[in-house]
């Protein structure tokens, strides 16, 4: 099979790529397999020679994976640099921090001795989506190398250039061979892999129907599954907010990356009492966002990765103002052969429509009114999904207390956007999910927790 890397902005086809076959494909999974035979004994010292050359690698070469991903999936330029760095500094917290991180822990008990030890199981499939192509494998790859697993990639078909070049640098860091290895399938191919005896566990970022596929064909093997899904974000704005602050920071959050994100800012809940200020300012700033090519280093919101995803969008657009939804910006797909969709903002949002209880995938903002604070914190727990959230408040303390306990999410912020950290779990609730990427929860995921018990 043939699939096409096909540029956004103006549709040209980058590159073609012929996938595996499954003689192939099985035949990388056994090498991968065979490999970790040797790695899982390999010194943490070592391994975390290799994981800083990655480092150093993705830091030389950042301006050209920034171009690869401005070409396959039109993220700007400078987003794409963002990204390389934020690898680099993850290859390096889990090269510094996995030794620690993973030293057994004594337990007293009534043995003369026991503890409990963290021990590599093996194979780990990836399967990863196009919005982060980097950093969305290395927040994966870093811990799961260090941990002594070795690991296999299913990237999305559109970035199957990003794919390659992942494993191209781990390869020129020096790792051994067959550690880490791309698979170029289509979707389709995905379960014939998760049977294959030797995969032992997945994790997948994606979307929340995917998810519900991987987790259930790898639960019927009894293989383990991390899952980062969807997302709807609720951003809450109280009365007492700085609204400069909270309309900076909630337009900023919904356009990274082109509003192709997870954990962007989706819904935007607003006390009555400030939401008309609120509105106009957050117009205004989204309005100023500019939408161009996305090699234009000016450019902060590129074309949507694929036509097909664009017009999806739209359609959530449409129907919602169907639905009485109003547009005061955007909400119209321009001219052009080209994947673009503008800044939009949407108002008078209620439940039932698109853009209240889907997972707007794109720059589109969905502003709902909130009667007071308690009916706020409804709204903004009134969804299927529960990945991040964020409120705004010149009260912190208070605001802190209601972060903590009260938004239904797997983080939350106060007075600043959601965002992913090394040091710093990551993952949801609910349809956003299960399991946590990063810091020392994340690589403790795909390792055997062993109880060591000497009477």
């Amino acid at each position: 099979m043939i699939i096409n890397s096909t540029n956004p902005f103006d549709g040209a086809v980058i590159q073609s790529y012929e996938t595996h076959t499954a003689n192939e494909v099985a035949g990388i999974v056994n090498a991968v397999n065979s490999a970790w035979a040797n790695w899982r004994n390999v010194p943490f010292s070592k391994k975390a020679e290799l994981l800083n050359n990655t480092a150093r690698i993705l830091r030389e070469r950042k301006s050209d994976l920034a171009m690869l991903m401005a070409l396959e999936m039109g993220k700007p330029l400078k987003g794409g640099i963002a990204e390389i760095e934020k690898c680099a500094e993850c290859c390096e917290f889990y090269a510094k921090n996995a030794a620690d991180l993973l030293k057994p822990e004594l337990i007293s008990t009534d043995a003369s001795k026991s503890y409990v030890t963290f021990e590599p199981i093996g194979v780990v499939l990836a399967i990863m989506p196009w919005n982060f192509p980097f950093w969305q494998v290395t927040r994966f790859l870093a811990p799961t190398l260090m941990a002594g697993n070795c690991g296999i990639l299913k990237h999305a078909s559109n970035v199957f250039g990003c794919a390659i070049e992942i494993e191209n640098i781990i390869k020129a860091a020096g790792f051994p061979e067959n550690v880490f290895r791309t698979l170029l399938i289509p979707g389709s191919e995905v379960n014939a892999v998760i049977e294959n005896e030797w995969v032992r566990a997945v994790t997948l970022t994606g979307s929340t129907a995917a998810g519900k596929k991987v987790a259930e064909k790898a639960g019927s093997l009894i293989k383990k599954t991390v899952l980062e899904l969807g997302g709807s974000d609720a951003y809450v704005i109280l009365h007492d907010a700085d609204l400069e602050l909270a309309a900076e920071t909630c337009v900023n959050s919904r356009t990274i990356n082109s509003g192709q994100s997870c954990i962007a800012a989706k819904r935007f809940i607003v006390v009555e009492e400030v939401i008309e200020k609120f509105t106009e300012l957050f117009v205004k700033k989204m309005s100023s966002k500019i939408m161009g090519d996305p090699i234009d280093e000016k450019t902060d919101i590129g074309p949507q990765a694929r036509m097909d995803l664009r017009d999806e969008l739209h359609e959530q657009v449409k129907e919602s103002l169907n639905m009485n939804a109003t547009c005061l910006l955007g909400g119209f797909i321009p001219d052009g052969n080209n994947a673009f969709y503008p800044p939009t903002v949407l108002t008078n949002v209620t439940k039932g429509m698109p853009a209240y209880d889907e997972e707007l995938f794109g720059p589109v903002a969905a502003i709902i009114s909130a009667k007071d604070e308690q009916h706020a914190i409804h709204l903004a727990n009134d969804s299927v999904f529960g990945l991040g959230a964020a409120i705004f408040s010149r009260d912190v303390k208070r605001v802190e207390n209601i972060a903590a306990t009260q938004l239904q999410a797997g983080a939350c912020f106060v007075n600043a956007l959601v965002k992913s950290d090394s040091r710093l779990p990551f993952g949801g609730i609910k349809q956003s999910g299960y399991g946590r990427e990063l810091s020392h929860y994340g690589i403790k995921e795909f390792v055997n927790i062993k109880t060591v018990y000497i009477k």
